[in-house]
C-alpha cells in the first residue's frame, strides 16, 4: 500500500504541472522559409513575447549560466549551497540582498505569475523547480527562461530583446551583447537600455570579466566587448508582408512559405510602382506571387509600405472583395471550349445588346459585329463575353467559379446575372491568383500521373502561405474528370500569351516581354480596380491597383496601372519550359475557316484543330449558306424564275443583319447575300434589315436631363444594303425615311408603342415596346 501511494504521489509530482507551463499569450510571428524573420505584432497583452522555442543561443545561455546560476547543470532544480548562502548573507545584512533562486527556480515563479515575495511563496518555488526538472530537460528548461525572463518596458524572451534592442536574431549576439541581456532580467525595471544606462554598463562589464576570469573568452574578445555601446534606442522590428498576420490563420513560429529575398524584392518593385501611381491620386496596391505546383505564396504585399503619405496603406488589398473587372473572362472561354459551345475561332456576336435593362458595352464603345472567341478574349470584349455567358448560363458559372476556388461571391447568382462576367461579382486577388494558378497546376499535373485518371479537386485549393500543410496527398481520390480540362486550360493559356492587345481598355499596347507569360488584365465600372494576372508552369502572379475607399481615378486600368507592375515581378522570377499540349485528351475536329464551327457541306475551306472530346458536340457551321445566282452573279434566283440548269451553285458567307451591319464597317472583303432577282419570288427565311433597338418587348426609362427636358430616344436600324430606302411608322404615324445610315431621333410618351419598319423592296421589321418617362 505504501508502495502505492508512493507511486501516485511520484506521478502527480511529476506530472501534474500545468500543460502548458506558461498561460500566455504570445505575439504573432512570421518567419520566411528560410527561418528570417518577417513580421511580428505584440500580444494580447500589449507584450513583445514571442512564442517559446527549443533553441538558446549558446553565447547567451553560457552568459545566463555563468551570472545567474552556475550549477546550472548539476542541481536538480534548487541548489542548496545557493539558497543557504542567500539565507546567511540576508541574516547577515538584516535585509533581503540575495534569494538564491536558481534559474529553474525563476522558471517556476514567471509561470506561476505574481505572487508576493515570502519565505511560503520560495518553498513553493523550489517545489515547481523540483517538478519542472523531472518533467522537462536542462535545454527545454533554458528554452523556457529565454521565451519568458522580462528584460524591460514591454520586451519579454531574448528573441524580442534581440530585435528590439539590436534589431537582429539571437544568433548574431556578440559575446558584449549576450552578456548584457544575461543580466537584464536580473532588475529590468530599474535598468534597461536607455534607463540606468551607466549602471547597465558596469554589471554587463563584471559579467564579461568573470567570463574572462572562467576563460570563456579570451583577453582580446574581453577588451574589444567592454569598448560596445548599450543600445538607448529601441529597434523597429521588420514589417515584411505584414498584413499576413492579419488574417485568421494561428501563427506559430514554424517557417512560412515566404521567400525572403523574393519579399523584399516584390516589396521594392511595389514601392516603386506605386510613386509612378501616386501622380494619379492612386494610393493603393496588392502584389502576390504563387508556386504553381504547391499553391503555396512565397511573396505577399498586402499593400504600400507605410509612410507619412501612405493612405489606408494597413488594409489587406490582396484579401479585400473588389469588382473583378474583366478577370474572370478565361474561365468563360475555357469551360465553353470544355462544353464544346466553342472553338478557339468560333464567331461569336458583338453588337449593341439590351437583355432585360442590361446593356453591356466594349471599353472602346465600338463594335465588330462578329469576333473569334480568342480575339474577344485577348482584346477583353465584353459584349461576346455576355453572349457566351448567356448560352452557357450564369448559374452554371457561378457553380464553377467556387469549384475552381473563388468562394467570395456570396449572393446568388441570380444576384449577379449576366453582369457577373463583366465585373458584377466581387472577387480578391489571391482567390483570383489562385485560380489561374490551380489552371497551370492541373495542366502541369495532368503529364505527372500514369493512368486515365489524372485530376484531383485539390488541385484547385486555395493559395497558402504556411508550410507543411496537407498538399495533395489525396492521389488516392484521382478522377477522370476536373472543373476545366488540361485541354481547355491549355487552349486559354496559349492564347492569353498574345502580347498585342488591340482595342483592351486603352487602345493598342504592346508589352515586350522575352518570357512566354500568359496573361490577363481587368477593369471595373468607373476606373475603381484594375487587375492583372500572370501565369506560367511555374509560378502565377496577381496585381490589384485602386483606392482602399473604393474612388475612381482616370486611366486606373488594368493595362495601364497593373499590368507594368505585373511584368516588373516577373522580371525577377525564374523561367523553364512552356506547357506541353495534352494531346491524348483531345480529338481532331474539322472547323469551317471563317465562322470556326463544325465545317459543314457548304464551308468552302476548313481546317483542322485539336479540342476537347466534348468539342464533338460543336455545332455545324450555320453562316456559310447554299445560294443560287444567276449567270452575272448580280442576283440570287430560284426556280420559280430561272433556268436550274444555268444557275450557278455557290456557298456565302451571311451573317444576321445587326452583325453584318458592323462586320462590314471592319472587314470591307465582307460582301452582303446577292438581291433576290426582281422576277423570283422573296424568301421569307432570309432576313435583310433588323432593329439594333429598342429590341421587341424592350422596356425603356427615359430620364429627365440637366436642362430639365426629358432625352430623346434614338432607335436604330441595321441594313444589309447600305443604300436602302427604309420608311419609318410609329404607332401609325409616319415618322419619315432613311437612307445609308438608319436612325431616328424621337421622344415618345409613356406607354406601350409599336414601330414599323419597311424598306423599297418591301421587308419589313416590327417591335413593340413600353416607355416610362422618370424625373430621376
Amino acid at each position: 500500500m505504501a508502495l502505492v501511494l508512493a507511486v501516485c504521489f511520484f506521478a502527480w509530482f511529476t506530472f501534474f504541472l500545468p500543460d502548458p507551463l506558461f498561460s500566455v499569450s504570445y505575439s504573432r510571428v512570421l518567419k520566411s522559409r528560410e527561418g528570417k524573420l518577417l513580421a511580428a505584432a505584440v500580444s494580447e497583452d500589449a507584450q513583445w513575447r514571442f512564442p517559446a522555442g527549443h533553441y538558446v543561443s549558446p553565447k547567451f545561455a553560457t552568459c545566463l549560466i555563468t551570472f545567474e546560476d552556475k550549477r546550472f547543470l548539476q542541481h536538480p532544480g534548487v541548489d542548496p549551497i545557493a539558497l543557504f548562502r542567500a539565507i546567511y548573507s540576508n541574516v547577515k545584512e538584516g535585509k533581503i540582498i540575495s534569494g538564491g533562486s536558481t534559474i529553474t527556480m525563476q522558471v517556476a515563479r514567471m509561470a506561476r505569475g505574481k505572487k508576493s515575495r515570502n519565505v511560503w511563496q520560495k518553498f513553493m518555488e523550489c517545489l515547481w523547480a523540483l517538478r519542472i526538472e523531472l518533467r522537462y530537460s536542462k535545454d527545454e528548461i533554458l528554452a523556457l527562461y529565454a521565451a519568458h525572463a522580462p528584460f524591460g518596458g514591454n520586451v519579454v524572451g531574448v528573441e524580442a530583446a534581440c530585435w528590439r534592442y539590436y534589431g537582429s536574431t539571437s544568433d548574431a549576439l556578440s559575446w558584449a551583447e549576450a552578456a548584457t541581456l544575461a543580466v537584464l532580467p536580473n532588475a529590468p525595471s530599474l535598468m534597461h537600455p536607455g534607463k540606468n544606462t551607466e549602471a547597465l554598463f558596469q554589471k554587463r562589464n563584471q559579467l564579461l570579466q568573470k567570463l574572462k576570469y572562467e576563460k570563456i573568452i579570451d583577453e582580446e574578445e574581453y577588451a574589444l566587448s567592454i569598448l560596445e555601446k548599450i543600445p538607448e534606442v529601441l529597434q523597429r522590428l521588420p514589417r515584411h508582408a505584414r498584413h499576413l498576420l492579419q488574417n485568421d490563420f494561428v501563427l506559430t513560429t514554424d517557417s512560412s512559405t515566404i521567400r525572403y529575398d523574393w519579399q523584399l524584392r516584390l516589396e521594392e518593385r511595389v514601392q516603386q510602382h506605386h510613386e509612378y501611381l501616386r501622380a494619379n491620386d492612386i494610393q493603393n496596391l496588392a502584389a502576390i506571387i504563387l508556386d504553381v505546383k504547391t499553391g503555396e505564396i512565397v511573396a505577399y504585399a498586402g499593400n504600400i509600405l507605410p509612410d507619412n503619405r501612405a493612405v489606408d496603406a494597413e488594409v489587406d488589398a490582396a484579401r479585400a472583395n473588389r469588382s473583378t473587372g474583366s478577370i474572370l473572362k478565361p474561365f468563360l472561354y475555357a469551360i465553353a471550349i470544355d462544353e464544346g459551345l466553342i472553338s478557339p475561332t468560333s464567331l461569336l456576336t458583338d453588337v449593341p445588346t439590351y437583355i432585360n435593362g442590361f446593356a453591356p458595352r466594349n471599353f472602346n464603345r465600338e463594335f465588330d459585329g462578329a469576333v473569334p472567341a480568342h480575339q474577344a478574349l485577348i482584346r477583353s470584349l465584353n459584349v461576346p463575353a455576355v453572349y457566351l455567358l448567356q448560352q452557357y448560363r450564369y448559374e452554371k458559372f457561378h457553380t464553377l467559379l467556387k469549384k475552381l476556388g473563388i468562394h467570395s461571391l456570396t449572393q446568388s447568382p441570380d444576384h449577379y446575372g449576366l453582369s457577373m462576367i463583366l465585373g458584377g461579382a466581387e472577387g480578391n486577388l489571391i482567390e483570383i491568383t489562385g485560380a489561374y494558378a490551380a489552371m497551370a497546376r492541373v495542366l502541369n499535373q495532368y503529364f505527372e500521373r500514369p493512368g486515365e485518371r489524372k485530376y484531383a479537386q485539390s488541385d484547385w485549393r486555395n493559395p497558402s502561405y504556411q508550410k507543411n500543410l496537407q498538399q495533395d496527398k489525396d492521389e488516392i481520390n484521382l478522377s477522370s474528370t476536373s472543373p476545366l480540362s488540361a485541354s481547355s486550360i491549355y487552349h486559354t493559356l496559349n492564347e492569353l500569351t498574345e502580347v498585342y492587345r488591340p482595342g483592351e481598355e486603352t487602345g493598342w499596347r504592346n508589352f515586350y516581354h522575352t518570357k512566354k507569360i500568359a496573361w490577363k488584365t481587368g477593369t471595373s465600372f468607373g476606373f475603381r480596380d484594375g487587375w492583372a494576372v500572370g501565369v506560367t508552369p511555374q509560378y502565377a502572379v496577381g496585381v490589384w491597383v485602386g483606392n482602399a475607399d473604393g474612388e475612381g481615378r482616370p486611366n486606373l486600368t488594368g493595362t495601364e496601372s497593373a499590368a507594368p507592375l505585373l511584368f516588373s515581378i516577373f522580371d525577377f522570377l525564374p523561367t523553364g519550359d512552356w506547357f506541353q499540349e495534352p494531346k491524348l485528351e483531345q480529338i481532331t475536329v474539322p472547323i469551317c475557316s471563317v465562322s470556326g464551327y463544325k465545317a459543314s457541306t457548304h464551308c468552302p475551306k476548313t481546317d483542322t484543330i485539336l479540342l476537347p472530346r466534348a468539342s464533338k458536340n460543336l455545332k455545324l457551321c450555320n453562316f456559310h449558306q447554299h445560294v443560287n445566282l444567276d449567270r452575272s452573279l448580280q442576283f440570287t434566283v430560284n426556280s420559280s424564275c430561272y433556268n436550274i440548269f444555268q444557275m450557278v451553285d455557290s456557298a456565302w458567307f451571311v451573317l444576321p443583319p445587326v452583325q453584318a451591319y458592323y462586320y462590314q464597317r471592319k472587314h470591307s472583303h465582307y460582301h452582303p447575300l446577292p438581291p433576290i432577282h426582281p422576277n423570283c419570288l422573296q424568301n421569307e427565311n432570309v432576313s435583310v434589315m433588323d432593329l439594333v433597338y429598342p429590341k421587341n418587348g424592350s422596356k425603356i426609362f427615359i430620364p429627365r436631363g440637366l436642362d430639365g427636358k426629358f432625352s430623346e430616344l434614338i432607335i436604330e436600324l441595321a441594313h444589309v444594303k447600305p443604300d436602302a430606302i427604309v420608311y419609318w411608322h410609329m404607332d401609325g404615324t409616319f415618322l419619315g425615311k432613311t437612307q445609308g445610315k438608319h436612325q431616328f431621333a424621337i421622344l415618345p410618351e409613356t406607354g406601350k408603342h409599336f414601330l414599323s419598319l419597311v424598306d423599297d423592296k418591301g421587308n419589313v421589321s416590327e417591335s413593340r415596346f413600353e416607355v416610362t418617362l422618370k424625373d430621376k
